[in-house]
């Protein structure tokens, strides 16, 4: 099969990999560059656990071919920290519990990021329905919304 170089900004730093064309986003995350964080869930796109951010939008990278990111900056779960200091929306998950298995957490993350990028102040009802296709097992989504809330009260 015929491969072909892409450039793309990874979390702040230049990468070139080679890639196939069918390989996915998601396996040259965590394949070639060795970022476990971002998940592999479902592999059809319907629990968001693979959810990355590409040129600042939400794009679950178990759906978006590799080839789709050349030129393009992208960020997981890895790369939201910045100087050794937790996002906003990272430490709010952790006081708030919005954790348990911890699966789901990066996608959840990584949306919920997206979502404060696009709508600082968002209400409960935009939370959750902007959480739509994340799936969690686990907590229920009560404690995950009133995370992301505090951050939106706290303007982070």
């Amino acid at each position: 099969m015929k491969t072909r170089t892409i450039a793309f900004t990874l979390n702040g730093e230049p990468r070139e990999v080679v890639v196939r064309p069918n390989d996915l986003l998601l396996n040259v995350i965590r394949d070639h560059e060795l970022l476990t964080g971002t998940k592999y869930g479902c592999g059809i796109g319907e629990c968001g656990t693979c959810t990355v951010q590409v040129d600042g939008k939400p794009v679950l990278s178990c759906l978006t071919l590799a080839v789709a990111a050349d030129g393009c900056q992208v960020v997981t779960i890895e790369g939201l920290a910045e100087g050794g200091r937790l996002d906003p929306v990272q430490e709010a998950f952790l006081d708030h519990a919005a954790v348990q298995c911890g699966f789901c957490t990066p996608g959840m993350i990584m949306t919920s990021r997206s979502l404060l990028d696009e709508i600082p102040q968002p209400t409960e009802e935009e939370v959750r329905e902007y959480l739509r296709g994340c799936l969690c097992r686990c907590t229920g989504y009560a404690s995950i919304v009133r995370a992301v809330l505090s951050v939106a009260e706290k303007g982070a």
